[in-house]
């Protein structure tokens, strides 16, 4: 079972450095140098649940063939058996070319989540970490820079993967600091 999903926009982002302190101490802002352009990427990714390991790639759009490209991807990954693709209900999902493609792999099958409740795919939780990892702090210069800090965090995260469990650990029982006897 394969929990699927897209993260983005991720979008390069310098920021000035910081101008510094006004005579009367008070801290002079600048604007986030910020535009619309080709420079955003989406990061499409894929959490294996029984073994905790994510495949992660970068491109320019999300659309069906970012997704049928996450799909061959799966299918090169996990050789044997069938793969159950757990998914949201976006609509390059279950586009035309998606489902044409599915017709020609019967070993793969995608199962969708009910509407609003992204909660239930567990590639959400993964998403946390990884954003954790590699974008908090960074300032990225262009998305090729976005794609190796991706590829470097999920690298790092394989590395310590572990089975994925949906919902919390059982509390662990509590130890008693003295044992009282009474008598009788």
């Amino acid at each position: 079972m394969i929990c699927a999903d897209e993260l983005g926009p991720v979008a390069p982002r310098t920021f000035p450095p910081a101008p510094g302190w006004s005579p009367d101490g008070h801290r002079i802002k600048d604007r986030l140098e910020y535009s619309r352009g080709t420079d955003k990427t989406w990061v499409y990714g894929a959490l294996r649940i029984r073994d905790g390991a994510e495949l992660t790639f970068c491109a320019p759009s999300r659309n069906s063939d970012g997704w049928i490209q996450l799909l061959q991807r799966i299918a090169s990954a996990n050789r044997r058996g069938p793969i159950v693709v757990i998914t949201d209900n976006l609509s390059s999902h279950f586009s035309w070319r998606v489902r044409q493609w599915l017709l020609r792999h019967p070993r793969i099958r995608q199962v969708f989540i009910p509407v609003k409740a992204c909660w239930l795919n567990l590639a959400e939780g993964w998403w946390r970490l990884l954003r954790r990892a590699a974008f908090a702090g960074q300032t990225f210069a262009d998305a090729t820079e976005i794609a190796y800090a991706v590829a470097l965090a999920t690298a790092q995260l394989n590395a310590h993967a572990q089975p994925w469990i949906w919902g919390r650990p059982s509390p662990q029982p509590r130890t008693l600091r003295r044992k009282f006897v009474y008598l009788l």
